[in-house]
């Protein structure tokens, strides 16, 4: 499916279901279940998604949810008909077909950038489509920062999502201009939850808190568990299950996710996943909280995505945590985080040696698969 496609009035009136899979990176399902058909479900769109842990799994999002979340996005980002919105973000991902919906849904500007991912020229190609709005994540931002590149006048909202914007990152990138505003959001919301405000623009980058946006009821467990509620929720998932994709419907008007965050007068801020809590010493430990402390340790240095902390058992402790870095990371700049981690990291949330690899194992969507990590950790 291209973004043409998504433009045209009759995509979104058409009754029948439609999939935005990947269709260049479809080799892997044949091996894990049968490619039996969906059930029908007019008026959605399949995605399919796969986070750090469990199966891989297809989810069916209602195209009226989809532009629902447009138009809630694009109120919250002041965009109007004479906006233009840019997509360089991959098209069978919910945040890459969000960005073709606000673009319809407003009735804007759109331009799509097709070349292979380089800053320069991505940097060119905002200035001579006249982009005023598009989404990022955090690589992409810090690879626009590396390069010392400054965003173009034109430019006015950058939304950052699909994982953790570090301070100094975004310090970084509002110091040459560039207009990031983090978000939250997964693919069983249509896209984004919360975003920060325009004005938040205003003042010195924060990562936290994020405004909530109006279409969502949010409601918080005590483990700190969001629950979410709203029209733009996905209907049912295709989960790969002994050997066949069986379809499960979502159930109740509550969403119970997999994420802890904390929620106070509409703001969110993320706390990670509850399915990466490990224990070390009797203690609870987010993995994923220790890599956002060494990015900001590092002050840039580390590139996002270039490393992670593995989880890995241990008969004593519980778990050991186990920095894993790929090649390209310079050995001194990790040395250097992992020593300021260690000045001020109590006992049990203290790393081990950094394992090297070659890459990170990688869903097709780009999330680190933890459990594949623990195994690399373990044999390094």
């Amino acid at each position: 499916m291209d973004a043409a496609l998504l433009m045209d009035p009759g995509f979104w009136l058409d009754e029948r279901s439609a999939d935005q899979s990947d269709q260049s990176d479809q080799s892997d399902q044949s091996d894990q279940s049968d490619q039996s058909d969906p059930p029908d479900l007019p008026g959605h769109v399949w995605f399919q998604t796969s986070g750090s842990s469990g199966p891989p799994k297809w989810l069916a999002l209602p195209k009226t949810g989809l532009l629902l979340s447009a138009a809630a996005v694009n109120a919250h980002l002041g965009v109007t008909a004479d906006s233009c919105w840019g997509l360089a973000l991959p098209l069978h991902h919910v945040g890459g077909c969000g960005v073709v919906a606000r673009a319809f849904e407003a009735g804007c500007g759109f331009c799509q950038f097709t070349a292979r991912w380089q800053p320069a020229e991505f940097c060119a190609w905002l200035r001579a489509a006249k982009v005023t709005h598009t989404a990022l994540v955090p690589t992409q931002v810090h690879d626009l920062v590396a390069a010392g590149l400054t965003a173009p006048p034109c430019l006015k909202v950058v939304v950052v999502g699909g994982g953790h914007l570090d301070q100094a990152t975004g310090e970084a990138a509002r110091a040459r201009g560039w207009p990031v505003l983090a978000s939250y959001g997964m693919t069983e919301a249509g896209s984004q939850i919360a975003t920060q405000e325009l004005s938040a623009l205003e003042q010195p980058y924060q990562p936290a808190p994020l405004a909530v946006l109006p279409i969502w009821q949010t409601a918080v467990a005590p483990d700190g568990q969001l629950r979410l509620a709203g029209a733009a929720l996905f209907s049912g998932s295709l989960v790969a299950d002994a050997g066949r994709w069986r379809y499960h419907p979502r159930g109740g008007d509550w969403y119970e996710t997999a994420d802890r965050v904390a929620l106070a007068g509409g703001q969110l801020t993320p706390l990670g996943r509850l399915d990466t809590v490990v224990k070390v010493l009797g203690e609870l430990v987010d993995p994923a909280a220790i890599e956002a402390e060494l990015l900001a340790l590092a002050r840039g240095a580390l590139r996002v995505g270039s490393f992670a902390i593995a989880a890995v058992a241990d008969a004593r402790a519980g778990h050991r945590l186990v920095p894993v870095c790929e090649a390209a990371v310079p050995p001194g700049v990790i040395a250097d985080a992992l020593a300021a981690y260690h000045r001020q990291a109590p006992g049990f949330r203290r790393l081990a040696a950094p394992v090297r690899v070659a890459a990170l194992p990688r869903s097709s969507l780009g999330k680190i698969l933890r459990r594949e990590l623990a195994a690399l950790a373990s044999a390094g």
